[in-house]
């Protein structure tokens, strides 16, 4: 990482804002940029659950009121990957198991289409609402479902709402013995649902157990992880705040990153949850018009690829 002394000048190189008196120069340091930006290969992560199975709608919509709730995931889902589809782009999707068992030829189309699926668990609990033989069961639950409907290994498993930390630390213990390879459940930053920040930035591996963990990406700045992994802050923010922390993290760190969305980002006609509270709506509803504009961007401006491929650098089956 690089010292805070040397951070403002990095920063202005990285955005190709040099002082120069030619604009043909100013645009040939941006094109410079972003051509290293590309040599970098980023994962691709959706986490395949429905707009009603979210963590901040937990309070008001019920388990058991799931199966009478119109779905959309099947169809947003299709969505993402014609996007994905048109600009060439694989990535991995952490299908949820309750999706999976109601919709397997969803699953079936995402793995034929050449992207990785992985484990979202079965019933999008909280991890760490779990003892151990409750984790245990809904991991293997889960991945032995995805693997039987798309014929291939699953290796990864992301934890609903990034719920592992100090407090079921034992989790990747459990995972590496169901035959999990790597986790993608911690997101270093501060949080009201999750967070923590006394772990790497950069994939580690937790326990002594088989198994890697790989954060959500993050940038360190005014000693301070940002966020830089896509989800609430992608749709908050302006694009090019996120663009930008990304390039950073490509071109300076030299990293590659992790980016995540849900397939009810893209869906602006989903039903409204009208007894959530302010805040939920807030997160859950801002800028959702926006979502695929700025997908299609990021698809542009980024080189993406499943998270298996990018980071244990092989797609077995």
């Amino acid at each position: 990482m690089t010292s805070g002394s040397e951070r403002p000048g990095i920063i202005a190189d990285l955005r190709g804002v040099r002082p120069a008196n030619d604009d043909s120069r100013r645009a040939s340091a941006v094109q410079k940029i972003d051509r290293k930006s590309r040599m970098i290969v980023n994962a691709m992560s959706i986490d395949v659950e429905d707009y009603f199975q979210v963590e901040a709608f937990k309070g008001v919509i019920r388990r058991s009121d799931w199966d009478g709730a119109p779905a959309r995931v099947d169809r947003n889902t299709d969505r993402i990957l014609g996007l994905m589809s048109q600009a060439r782009a694989r990535g991995t999707f952490f299908v949820l198991g309750w999706v999976a068992q109601r919709f397997p030829d969803l699953v079936r189309r995402i793995a034929a289409e050449g992207h990785e699926i992985a484990s979202h668990g079965y019933e999008h609990q909280r991890a760490d609402g779990q003892d151990r033989g409750e984790f245990r069961d809904d991991v293997k639950r889960a991945k032995d479902l995805l693997e039987d409907l798309a014929g291939a290994r699953v290796r990864g498993y992301r934890a609903p709402t990034f719920s592992i930390n100090r407090k079921n630390w034992w989790a990747y213990d459990v995972l590496a013995e169901c035959g999990y390879e790597y986790s993608s459940s911690i997101y270093p930053v501060k949080h009201d649902l999750y967070g923590m920040t006394d772990v790497p930035r950069t994939p580690f591996k937790p326990t002594d157990a088989p198994i890697l963990e790989i954060p959500m990406t993050t940038v360190r700045l005014f000693g301070r992880n940002l966020p830089c992994s896509g989800g609430g802050y992608f749709r908050l923010l302006p694009y090019s705040v996120s663009k930008t922390a990304l390039r950073y993290v490509n071109v300076v760190e030299k990293n590659s990153g992790v980016f995540y969305c849900h397939p009810w980002e893209f869906d602006t006609g989903q039903p409204r949850v009208m007894a959530a509270s302010a805040k939920s709506k807030f997160r859950h509803y801002t800028n959702i018009a926006r979502m695929e504009g700025r997908f299609v961007h990021l698809l542009q401006d980024f080189s993406w690829n499943r998270m298996d491929s990018v980071f244990l650098g092989s797609e077995r089956a």
